[in-house]
């Protein structure tokens, strides 16, 4: 039987503020860009590298803080009006890091696949991976056509990585070769020491030999191949250590022992431990309802001693409880009551620990623990000027649907007895999901008293491949019905207002946010489309991903291509069904749900006599980033919920 320690959160602190009347927090609250993306501690425990918004947020400089005492901050930068994101120790004193872009719906800036890297006082600094153009007649140095990514650090050969290397499909095709460097970060080299034919993910020994690899097949199945031993060829894997999918893998010293999360048929991701020479394996923890979030390790290069899983309510499965890991986190985790704590680095010598913290309230900060001082010091907070004791708890919630599927959720509301309410569809849908965490999309409405649905719907992530395929083909159908059924769920429990109901989605939630009135005329009184995609035979042929090979496979498994059926579940062809005000938000660089989702769908309800609120900002794209944009995106929507369901 496995030892188990479940952490229940969520609802743990009754707050005071509840009952405290204050003055409404301003939308600009909300809508301001964090103080700081990511943390890296360095391996010696003897620096920190923040990545750290700058200039009203358009660059993202490096920074590096000495942890001696002194304070010293060195400020490395990269190019101007640049973002810089995934910060990778190649050795004690020199850094990596990619060449990143804000992108809407994400915490911090997104890589586009360029490596640059550098020593912590700004000497040794090297383009490793870029596309260079030509300026006059001098060459550009690096004519890389493709994303690089650091997939491992060799630390017993200071300053060498590993990078996974993926030629654009532009350049190679829609099935590009992918290879991998052994690369040199202070001067530059680079040697070739793996190769595929196609897209590929690996997964690497102590000693940098690729030792499992997974490709996919037309039909999107993966294909997994392994060595069994260092010196071994490529072999299929056996099911018995891997049925369908394997992942999140750490090696034993011994470079054959394997702790793994592992999917047999689909279901969600189990802990084992892999004998790879023998081919057997040992289930280490794991549920049946929910996936395995990520895994906590015991310091540098220790074992994992922690499971997380967030798909319901947020648990802290370990190990083995009584170990030195476990019992050194569960006793910080009783330092920050309410909350959730992560390690997310440690020094070569474990004696300095990096962490993290975050709760639905809390937009979450970054803590050293010295070990043997057993001391703990604040590094800095995401947001800082969020106060956690005004923001309202989530709850985590589960119900059945109608069919009879289990399905979970979380609901945000102020206070006790029914509210009006705001259903939150995520996007997607498939493998994205809603967690338990700091929203400042529901912590903004649920400032202005209404409360908010988050469902989880059949599709959604967190819960292994097979109920994510439960989905597909079912975006105006089963994914609906879901949604509804929460919604009716809420109602039959008495916590919201049936006369006041609103939804607000964006992206495939903008989609379900106009599908819903369509569907359930009885439930709502408003809908807000957020850069949403309301034509599906457009969306085919004219959005960034369906155009692309591997995107017209992906959308004709989990979509469909009977145009027929299509314009069937597209809401902009239902316009006569939808009796609700509507607000349409778009940003005219939309290439994801491109804008011409918008002109459709605002089309329609013009000429049915319906013309929408409307709200477009011709410099955003797939949902707004500039702050003063999403200000006055906040203001819009409260100004419209206020007018359809407001007190």
């Amino acid at each position: 039987m496995q030892n188990r320690i479940s952490a229940w959160l969520g609802g743990t602190i009754l707050c005071a503020a509840w009952a405290t009347a204050a003055a409404q927090i301003p939308a600009e609250t909300f809508a301001r860009r964090a103080e700081l993306h990511s943390v890296s501690l360095a391996p010696d425990g003897r620096h920190l590298a923040l990545a750290v918004p700058v200039n009203d947020g358009t660059e993202t400089q490096l920074q590096v803080l000495s942890l001696d005492g002194s304070g010293e901050t060195q400020v490395l930068r990269f190019g101007k009006m640049q973002h810089v994101s995934d910060i990778v120790w190649s050795a004690d004193d020199q850094l990596v890091v990619s060449r990143a872009k804000l992108r809407p719906f994400v915490e911090q800036p997104v890589s586009y696949g360029e490596l640059m890297s550098s020593g912590i006082d700004g000497s040794n600094q090297s383009v490793l991976f870029a596309y260079l153009p030509d300026k006059g007649n001098t060459r550009g140095r690096r004519k890389d056509t493709g994303f690089a990514s650091v997939v491992k650090v060799l630390d017993q050969e200071p300053g060498q990585v590993l990078v996974r290397f993926e030629c654009w499909r532009t350049v190679c095709g829609d099935e590009p070769p992918t290879v991998i460097f052994k690369v040199d970060t202070v001067h530059g080299g680079r040697t070739e020491v793996e190769r595929m034919e196609e897209p590929a993910w690996f997964d690497f020994d102590r000693s940098g030999r690729a030792r499992i690899a997974t490709t996919y097949d037309d039909a999107g199945n993966p294909v997994l191949r392994y060595r069994p031993g260092a010196g071994n060829e490529w072999q299929p894997m056996p099911k018995a250590l891997a049925g369908r999918s394997i992942g999140t893998t750490w090696f034993a010293p011994d470079n054959n022992t394997v702790y793994a999360v592992v999917s047999d048929r689909g279901e969600p991701g189990q802990l084992y431990k892999l004998d790879l020479a023998a081919g057997t394996r040992t289930k280490l923890a794991g549920r049946d309802d929910v996936g395995i979030s990520h895994l906590m390790y015991a310091g540098f290069e220790g074992e994992p001693f922690a499971v997380v899983y967030d798909a319901d309510k947020p648990s802290i499965q370990y190990l083995d409880p009584q170990s030195e890991w476990a019992q050194m986190h569960l006793g910080l985790l009783r330092s920050f009551p309410g909350q959730m704590l992560s390690l997310r680095g440690a020094s070569r010598d474990n004696g300095k620990l990096l962490l993290s913290t975050w709760s639905d309230r809390d937009p979450g900060a970054w803590y050293v623990f010295d070990r043997n001082e057993r001391k703990l010091q604040k590094v800095a907070g995401y947001q800082p000027w969020i106060d956690p004791a005004q923001m309202t708890p989530t709850r985590p919630i589960s119900f059945q649907a109608r069919d009879g599927t289990t399905l979970y959720g979380f609901l945000t509301s102020r206070g006790q007895g029914p509210r009006p309410l705001v259903v939150m569809p995520h996007g997607g849908p498939f493998g994205v999901y809603d967690r338990w965490t700091y929203d400042p999309d529901v912590q903004f409405l649920a400032s202005r008293g209404y409360a908010v649905l988050q469902v989880n719907f059949r599709g959604s992530g967190g819960r292994g491949e097979l109920s994510m395929q439960s989905g597909w083909k079912e975006w105006g159908g089963k994914i609906q019905d879901d949604i509804a059924d929460g919604v009716r769920w809420a109602i039959a429990q008495n916590l919201v207002d049936p006369q006041r109901i609103c939804v607000f989605g964006a992206s495939f939630g903008g989609y379900s946010a106009l599908m819903q009135p369509i569907r359930y005329p009885d439930l709502y009184k408003c809908a807000i489309g957020y850069a949403g995609v309301y034509d599906l035979n457009l969306m085919r042929k004219t959005d960034s991903f369906s155009i692309t090979e591997g995107g017209k496979r992906f959308f004709d498994r989990t979509l469909g291509t009977d145009p027929a059926m299509l314009a069937e579940i597209s809401p902009s062809n239902h316009v006569d069904q939808l009796r609700v005000p509507v607000l349409l938000v778009h940003g005219k660089n939309d290439k994801v749900a491109d804008f011409d989702q918008f002109q459709a769908m605002e089309r329609a309800l013009r000429d049915a006599g319906r013309t929408p609120e409307t709200l477009v900002v011709a410099s955003e794209g797939h949902g707004f980033i500039n702050p003063q944009n999403r200000t006055t995106l906040y203001q819009r929507i409260e100004a419209f919920l206020d007018e359809h369901i407001g007190d």
